[in-house]
């Protein structure tokens, strides 16, 4: 089927929609330009409810098709908000706001989404209700976990979800997804350790917490090599360490930060537990005190694998069968679309972004060249899930 027709008349509006919200990126839940321009473009697209203040910051449209015997939902969603990186690309539709840019593409997302949207609202060419569904705060805010706790599926008890995210390096005009864990939970892990300050010419009459901390580091380092099974996959990553104000003063404290990925809750119980326990040991083997705050942010994304075969099947219909890969291998990345999936059967599916600089890179733009590609996608997949009788 490749790009449809009615999508190529509106390319370049598309593509200005897109280029705008580059330029005014916003960051988390503090989208009022952002989701005040995707409510109006609902509305001008004649969408039939637009819901605004959704989890704070959300926008949910909802689109009657010409029918309703099926008496069926589907929820098709994206995310609004940018990232706190100065932007390097040069481009002419460049970050206006200094250290603020759209570097992981949900721009591009919100364009495929009304896109696809705007014409649902028009052909109706479906059976039931279809809902779109644009998030706030996805870049480590849990925004679709506000939007759900908000009332989401309860308002509008959807049947499936589906997530669309653009992949670097995966040629424009292709898509990949696979069943199961596809990205992993994401954690964050505070570590503490507590000793007695002092002279740093008399040692002897302090507990240096700096040794402690060493130790703590490097037996962290075995966490993963020594306790985990080598076929499970995760990620334990301690990444700043802050102490100590003068070169002369042994510190109270000193205290670590990072973060905790992986693809199973059984392997994520497991690091928690254990890391809690050699913290808490290696200080008191040293006369110290040792405390772990572990902070649990987004669960594995996780397709459901029937719903992963039907977004196959639709993406089959728009690029070929040659195009769409269904073996993709999973990522210690995180998404918090994990939360809808956890909520109603749905999956996520990669669109290629092409030979682009990777996510969250400075240097990072959403390749215009998708959007055609992914608005058939999501007109594609709801008509198949949701066809028209006869």
């Amino acid at each position: 089927m490749a790009v449809e027709n009615w999508v190529a008349k509106h390319i370049s509006e598309l593509v200005e929609f897109r280029h705008d919200l580059h330029r005014h990126p916003e960051l988390l839940y503090d989208l009022p330009r952002t989701s005040a321009k995707v409510a109006e473009a609902l509305r001008a697209a004649g969408v039939d409810e637009v819901h605004e203040g959704i989890g704070s910051t959300g926008v949910v449209g909802v689109i009657r098709g010409q029918s309703n015997a099926s008496g069926r939902m589907i929820g098709l969603r994206s995310d609004m908000d940018a990232l706190p990186i100065r932007e390097e690309t040069g481009a002419d539709w460049a970050s206006t706001v200094p250290g603020k840019m759209h570097a992981c593409g949900h721009d591009g997302h919100t364009t495929m989404l009304l896109g696809a949207a705007r014409h649902l609202a028009d052909s109706r060419a479906f059976d039931g209700t279809v809902i779109v569904i644009f998030q706030p705060a996805e870049e480590g805010g849990a925004g679709a976990k506000a939007m759900i706790e908000d009332g989401l599926f309860a308002r509008w008890p959807c049947d499936e979800v589906y997530g669309m995210h653009n992949r670097p390096g995966l040629p424009v005009g292709q898509f990949t997804i696979a069943p199961g864990p596809i990205m992993a939970s994401v954690d964050e892990v505070r570590i503490t350790v507590s000793g007695r300050g002092g002279h740093a010419g008399r040692p002897n009459t302090t507990i240096d917490p700096m040794p402690v901390a060493a130790a703590v580091i490097q037996a962290v380092q075995t966490l993963t090599s020594r306790t985990i099974d080598p076929i499970d996959s995760a990620a334990v990553s301690l990444c700043s360490i802050h102490g100590g104000d003068a070169f002369n003063v042994i510190p109270q404290d000193i205290s670590i930060t990072g973060t905790v990925r992986n693809l199973r809750e059984e392997v994520r119980n497991h690091i928690e537990a254990r890391l809690k326990q050699m913290v808490e040991g290696i200080a008191a083997a040293c006369d110290a005190t040792g405390r772990v705050e572990y902070i649990r942010h987004y669960p594995v994304t996780v397709n459901h694998a029937a719903q992963t075969d039907l977004a196959a099947t639709a993406a089959r219909a728009v690029a070929g069968e040659g195009a769409v890969t269904t073996d993709m291998p999973p990522t210690l990345g995180g998404e918090d679309f994990s939360f809808m999936l956890n909520e109603v059967p749905g999956a996520l599916i990669n669109i290629g972004n092409g030979p682009s600089e990777g996510l969250h890179h400075p240097r990072y733009d959403f390749n215009d060249e998708a959007i055609g590609w992914g608005c058939s996608y999501w007109t594609t997949l709801v008509r198949q899930r949701l066809p028209v009788a006869g």
